[in-house]
């Protein structure tokens, strides 16, 4: 049988997804049930324990399709959004609401429990998070679980950011975090993540997964930094940076422990310091 990426295909030894029977080897193969992320953000890991590593996070609103739970609250599945498998907190997931009408377009906003700024705030979600949205009522729009979200950081979920670039530039000083997707903490792949698909374009999670995919390769720009251009990505082995201009470089990196613009050839050269090259220049 062919071999299938772990990241994004819901099989173990023990249990597969329906849809994969024939195509991979597993023990029993089963329907999966559609769930809804009601969090703001939920942890996905690669095993069932709070101290397992962080893979990435679903925002809420996201669909994911459930295969397996265990006796600890433990939720196996697959996210909708980029494929990515793992395991989240059922505490996280709730039966599919309403489908979402509105998504954040701010880096964090808030949810009040009534028509007011002076109420104490039930809640804070992320940037790309979704909602249904039911009505409005003056400068709120009010969910149909009856929360009020500033409309200023709503727009509609089938109306794009015109410039992942400028998308991106949002989260400068945002902590590193291995796996995050969010302004409390995200890697240089769920950077780009986030940016692309506030665009309406289709992204991967991972850098691996992000240089094999998008874009084009421009081979004459990895060679000389000077055909650099704003939006082309810059990879290297495990990492991913954004070009801001024709000098700058956007990444979230572990270097400076935050989302940072450099001058492309400083990244470069210290990138190169610590043992890696340049692996390839994509073109959105």
């Amino acid at each position: 049988m062919p071999a299938f990426d772990p990241r994004v295909t819901p099989a173990r030894a023990d249990l597969a997804a329906k849809a994969l029977e024939g195509k991979v080897r597993a023990a029993r193969y089963v329907e999966g049930r559609l769930y809804e992320v009601v969090d703001p953000q939920a942890p996905l890991r690669p095993e069932p324990r709070p101290d397992a590593p962080l893979a990435t996070e679903a925002l809420a609103g996201e669909r994911v399709t459930i295969y397996d739970a265990n006796a600890e609250g433990w939720a196996w599945g697959q996210l909708a959004a980029d494929g990515y498998v793992g395991w989240l907190s059922g505490n996280a997931l709730a039966e599919p609401g309403a489908p979402p009408t509105h998504k954040v377009t701010v880096p964090r906003t808030l949810v009040f429990p009534g028509p007011s700024i002076r109420l104490p705030p039930s809640q804070a979600l992320p940037f790309g998070a979704r909602l249904a949205v039911a009505r409005a009522q003056g400068r709120f729009a009010v969910t149909r679980s009856g929360a009020y979200v500033p409309d200023i950081h709503l727009a509609p979920i089938d109306v794009y950011e015109p410039d992942f670039v400028a998308v991106a530039e949002r989260f400068v000083g945002a902590p590193y975090l291995w796996g995050g997707k969010t302004v409390l903490g995200l890697d240089c792949s769920g950077l780009v993540q986030i940016a692309l698909t506030a665009c309406g374009m289709a992204c991967p999670r991972d850098s691996d997964m992000q240089e094999a995919t998008l874009g084009k390769s421009v081979a004459a720009a990895a060679a000389d930094l000077a055909g650099l251009r704003r939006g082309d990505l810059i990879f290297w082995n495990g990492h991913v940076g954004i070009m801001r201009d024709g000098a700058s470089l956007l990444h979230a990196n572990a270097f400076h422990m935050a989302v940072v613009a450099e001058p492309v050839a400083e990244a470069v050269a210290r990138i190169r310091g610590a043992g890696d090259e340049i692996t390839s220049v994509r073109r959105i």
